[in-house]
């Protein structure tokens, strides 16, 4: 049965990355397009380098707000990816080459996130945006590359010590977002493959759980001290 979810989970997300659809798949998905998006929208600029890209599903939604789109990760899950290799050493990148860097759910599967962020500093340009998403609250996935979870003040504390000026972290979610994405991850892709059956869990999923868990978590939960993640804008110093 796992292995059934987890194949049609792979083609929920192949057949989803150019739709608006994809937001309402988890209540951990709507926060990143309801808080980290808007944060790199605000604030990127330039030459801009998507670093542990994935399949580039955000890459609609920022590429008209900068002049340049580059792309790296580890392998090449998109033909639109530009650089395949490891964070941690991008010697074939020149010094101050990007205005802009994104780096989004990343830093958990890095062995030494303190190393990759040197590296992300050494590329950008002086006074240059990063923006950055992380999990705090989140079960273990990608295994066995799933090293970490971060903190607001373990966050700032690593991107200072990498060269970084902390502007603002935002937190995103909550407990209710943590677990309705236990239920979400599981209930979606269970009858994606079932004609009638998909769309009204589709729908069901929106209303009842997403929005739902979002919408409870922004409302009562004012200290965030279960965040489910955080969304960080920072400056190259």
């Amino acid at each position: 049965m796992f292995n059934f979810i987890k194949k049609n989970r792979k083609k929920l997300e192949k057949d989803t990355i150019s739709s608006d659809k994809r937001k309402y798949y988890s209540p951990i998905t709507l926060t990143q397009y309801k808080i980290t998006i808007p944060m790199i929208l605000k604030n990127v600029k330039g030459n801009l380098i998507d670093v542990g890209c994935g399949d580039l599903h955000y890459k609609r939604y920022i590429e008209k707000n900068v002049i340049n789109y580059d792309s790296i990760d580890i392998k090449r899950n998109s033909d639109q990816v530009k650089y395949v290799g490891n964070i941690l050493d991008m010697s074939f990148i020149a010094d101050n080459t990007y205005d802009s860097a994104i780096c989004l759910e990343v830093l958990e599967h890095v062995a030494i996130p303190h190393m990759a962020l040197k590296e992300i500093n050494r590329i950008l340009k002086k006074d240059a945006v990063l923006i950055i998403s992380v999990p705090h609250l989140s079960r273990l996935h990608e295994q066995p590359y799933d090293f970490f979870r971060f903190t607001n003040f373990g966050l700032t504390t690593i991107l200072e010590n990498s060269g970084f000026i902390v502007k603002e972290i935002l937190p995103k979610g909550g407990i209710l977002t943590f677990l309705g994405h236990q239920i979400s991850s599981v209930l979606v892709p269970a009858s994606y493959r079932i004609p009638i059956l998909k769309t009204i869990m589709y729908l069901f999923n929106k209303y009842f759980i997403v929005k739902t868990s979002y919408f409870f978590d922004s409302c009562f939960d004012k200290k965030k001290r279960l965040a489910c993640g955080y969304a960080c804008l920072a400056i190259k110093k």
